[in-house]
């Protein structure tokens, strides 16, 4: 009935494993728990442990092969129609989280997002910045994701059933620099496939430090200007490269860029504080963008 797919990369996930094969049980229904590990180097013995767990698998890929890639073969080699797919730095929150997804398992071309929520405790201080903008971002109640349903959708906690995925996969030609999940939920748009938004969130526990967050989101935005430049995405789908648009079209990137080269250690102190302003952090972003499209 459900294959739950879990891509993994140096992390432990025998908790979220062990809790989701309780509910699972609980629940009395046939399922498998697939992980497969990205040619990672650590936490291998503690996941090998999975292998001993009903109905668990634990396989650690022979070469990285990136995001998009192990999503499509976890897909790819799950033996149910519903696919279950969780992040490995996730835990349900609630003890009825599979419960929740079978309920909603039906004939119908959907997918269903169950959300995320971020620990409420604020982090050490290298990791505020990525906690701040989770919880101001990503950690939507249902009635604000349904505004937007393809934007506000993250790849961490979905439902969808195999068919829709033999339709509309994640993109493997794209550099492995983010935005996979981006170009996944436009496709789906193009395709009318709806997104159904519920209440039935997972914590995201694998906050970065300062230093892996705004590295993760330079590539994250020359992610984002490849899949424009190539014409993957319209350039007014996200906010951000439709701003940027404008002031291209406005003949302003040289400013753009000039300013970024002179504030960008200014920008980068602040939303390395302990109270980093998340309107720095987009202007830092845009400027960043403009800078990329002015050479």
């Amino acid at each position: 009935m459900l294959s739950i797919l879990i891509p993994t990369y140096n992390y432990n996930v025998v908790p979220l494993v062990l809790e989701l094969q309780k509910q699972c049980l609980e629940c009395d229904i046939n399922f498998e728990i697939l992980v497969f590990d990205d040619n990672s180097k650590l936490c291998l013995d503690e996941n090998e442990k999975i292998n001993s767990f009903e109905n668990c698998r634990f396989e650690v890929l022979e070469k990285n092969i990136g995001r998009s890639a192990i999503r499509n073969l976890l897909a790819k080699k799950a033996k149910f129609e519903s696919l279950l797919f969780l992040d490995a730095d996730t835990i349900p929150i609630q003890n009825h989280f599979i419960k929740n997804y079978i309920s909603q398992v039906n004939e119908d071309e959907k997918i269903i997002y169950g959300g995320i929520e971020y620990q409420k405790e604020k982090p050490k201080k290298n990791q505020v910045l990525r906690w701040k903008y989770g919880n101001s971002r990503e950690a939507l109640p249902v009635k604000k994701r349904q505004e937007n349903p393809y934007l506000s959708f993250l790849t961490l906690n979905f439902l969808i059933h195999k068919n829709i995925f033999s339709t509309v996969s994640f993109n493997e030609t794209i550099p492995n620099l983010r935005h996979e999940d981006t170009l996944f939920s436009y496709n789906l748009k193009q395709k009318k496939i709806k997104i159904t938004h519920i209440e039935n969130p997972v914590y995201h526990l694998g906050l970065d430090d300062f230093e892996d967050a705004i590295k993760k989101e330079n590539e994250s935005i020359l992610g984002l200007k490849y899949l424009i430049d190539h014409e993957l995405l319209p350039t007014d789908y996200v906010r951000l490269s439709k701003i940027a648009s404008k002031i291209e079209k406005l003949n302003l990137n040289f400013a753009f860029a000039f300013f970024y080269r002179i504030t960008q250690s200014i920008f980068l102190k602040n939303i390395a504080s302990n109270n980093p302003s998340l309107l720095i952090f987009d202007l830092y972003r845009l400027v960043h963008l403009c800078n990329l499209n002015s050479k």
